[in-house]
């Protein structure tokens, strides 16, 4: 029992020693935009300050980013899109993208059952159909107030003049991913001038082609994008090329509003995206494991925290792969049962305050049952909010430009479970709900989220990173709830992630202490230090007592920034 009672202190105490003290928030009275650009940022709060609502400044500044974040920022890909609004319901909007109707569920599959060549991340036919333009002007059609035109216009100016070339996107270029960016022509012409030398920091980056574009979508709205020269010019690249989407593929695209994932936190409302989303089920299982336990007492970071956050990742992962996919193809996932309180209490059970559990990859065996993505929020000065996350799946996407259209393809079909009915502890999951089949969404991790008190959102918070995007965001979340801090300080403080499988806590460097490190490993933790960070948070906290916003954006996000007014 002494060993017991040491070990207890021990873990109570063991608290990081290089926790970020966090950046100074950026403040301001009426309304706020939270971005992966600066320049995006500040584009859309000139929105809300013409007039605009939450909405429009969406509009504006997702199609800034399709130009000034090209590595993120999209219209080749898709997301999900969460609206609070001052009066009604809170809605969702899912342009999730789809997988074309050529696809079939083996079709990156060798002969011998094996992944042809990572063909599920590095082909065409890993390109899902985009989303992100249906998305946008839906959600604007239904809500927005300013001329759609007068949105897009923004982008459609800075495509075509140009914009000062940052260092983030010139070494990312001409540093780290040169020669991928080089499989195609259309590709990696795109970020060099007449005498084909790269355009240099500093330099206005004019990007001609992807104006074109853009001036189509101002023009023609839905139809700008997925009918006409668009679909025609992506449709004939395909077919060249060895992809499989067709005219046909984008002409059937739509994206859908669903009603939102709703949980509850320490009397707080949390709002989050349904499927084929999987952050808000995830997100709102794991706060309801550890409602249950006083994680301000702990102490943050420290190693009992560390080891309750981990278990509980550790489980909501796992119903994650067992039960989530495309809603409009599994129509019996137990979403009530995930996100309730009963469900929570059980597997808090089982969970050792002094050792971990293992994860165990045969457990989905038997039947045949990041990444880059870029985040922003808005508030504005009606108190109506939006938490956006869209993505083209890893960095640059497939990196692949199709000729005449200036923006990068996603590669999404890599997000669904690419060996049926084989699960392995390396983190390959083979469940039945996200297998491939034509025109369906791929499950994702995404999770922007919007947290609310008395029926006021207080809180717009999302991440990019993969399956990491979830536990971001999270942690983000307990950040603010549990520990008080302000919203600087929440999304510069360090980050763990576990995702059920493979079974490995992974940590930012120079995060965690060594003894913090030590009573892990000693728990039965498999700790592995990242090579990099994990996620690139943007959020906006509200304080209505003081009649103030506060916005922040990550600092692991070289070009973010925030813009209020």
């Amino acid at each position: 029992m002494k060993i017991r009672n040491i070990l207890i202190v021990g873990l109570l105490l063991a608290n990081t020693l290089f926790a970020f003290t966090g950046r100074v928030p950026v403040y301001a009275k009426n309304g706020m935009v939270v971005s992966a650009s600066q320049i995006a940022s500040d584009i859309g709060r000139d929105v809300l300050k013409k007039g605009g609502n939450a909405i429009d400044a969406s509009v504006a500044t997702a199609f800034v980013l399709a130009v000034t974040w090209p590595q993120a920022g999209n219209i080749g890909g898709g997301g999900f899109l969460v609206f609070h609004p001052k009066k009604g319901d809170v809605t969702t909007f899912d342009f999730r993208e789809k997988a074309p109707l050529a696809a079939t569920e083996k079709m990156f599959l060798d002969k011998n059952g094996k992944i042809l060549n990572h063909s599920n991340h590095d082909s065409l036919i890993a390109v899902g159909v985009p989303g992100t333009v249906a998305g946008l002007y839906k959600a604007h059609q239904k809500y927005g107030k300013l001329p759609w035109a007068d949105l897009v216009k923004p982008a459609v100016e800075l495509a075509e003049k140009g914009f000062p070339l940052t260092w983030k996107i010139y070494n990312d270029v001409t540093r780290y991913n040169t020669e991928e960016l080089s499989r195609f022509p259309t590709t990696i012409n795109k970020f060099k001038n007449k005498n084909g030398d790269f355009y240099q920091p500093g330099e206005l980056w004019p990007q001609p082609d992807l104006a074109a574009t853009l001036k189509r979508i101002q023009k023609n709205g839905h139809d700008g994008f997925y009918k006409g020269k668009t679909a025609k010019l992506l449709a004939k690249f395909m077919k060249e090329n060895g992809g499989i989407i067709t005219e046909e593929d984008m002409a059937k695209y739509e994206a859908v509003e669903r009603k939102p994932i709703h949980g509850n936190y320490r009397g707080y409302d949390v709002w989050s995206m349904p499927p084929p989303a999987s952050g808000g089920v995830a997100i709102v299982e794991i706060l309801n494991i550890l409602e249950g336990y006083n994680l301000k007492a702990t102490g943050h970071n420290s190693a009992l925290y560390l080891h309750l956050l981990t278990e509980a990742m550790r489980r909501a992962f796992a119903d994650r792969a067992q039960y989530l996919g495309d809603p409009d193809f599994n129509k019996n996932m137990p979403l009530q049962m995930l996100t309730s309180k009963d469900h929570a209490k059980k597997l808090r059970a089982g969970i050792d305050l002094f050792r971990a559990s293992v994860s165990d990859s045969s457990r989905f065996n038997q039947a045949f049952d990041e990444h880059n993505t870029t985040h922003f929020s808005i508030v504005d000065n009606e108190g109506n909010a939006v938490s956006l996350t869209y993505t083209i799946e890893q960095w640059w996407g497939s990196k692949i430009v199709a000729e005449g259209l200036g923006f990068f393809l996603n590669n999404e079909m890599g997000d669904f479970n690419p060996i049926p009915g084989y699960t392995s502890s390396r983190g390959y999951i083979g469940t039945n709900p996200n297998l491939i089949q034509p025109e369906k969404r791929m499950l994702s991790s995404m999770s922007p989220t919007i947290i609310a008190k008395d029926g006021k959102p207080v809180l717009v918070i999302g991440s990019p990173g993969g399956r990491t995007i979830i536990n971001t965001t999270l942690q983000v979340i307990l950040n603010i709830i549990d520990h008080g801090m302000d919203i600087g300080q929440a999304i510069e403080a360090g980050r763990i992630h576990h995702q059920w499988l493979p079974d490995i806590t992974k940590y930012e460097k120079w995060q965690l202490s060594p003894d913090t490190r030590k009573l892990l490993q000693n728990m039965g933790h498999k700790m592995v230090e990242k090579s990099g960070t994990q996620g690139r948070a943007m959020g906006i906290l509200i304080d209505y007592e003081n009649g103030v916003l506060s916005g922040a954006a990550d600092t692991r996000s070289p070009d973010g920034g925030v813009a209020g007014y």
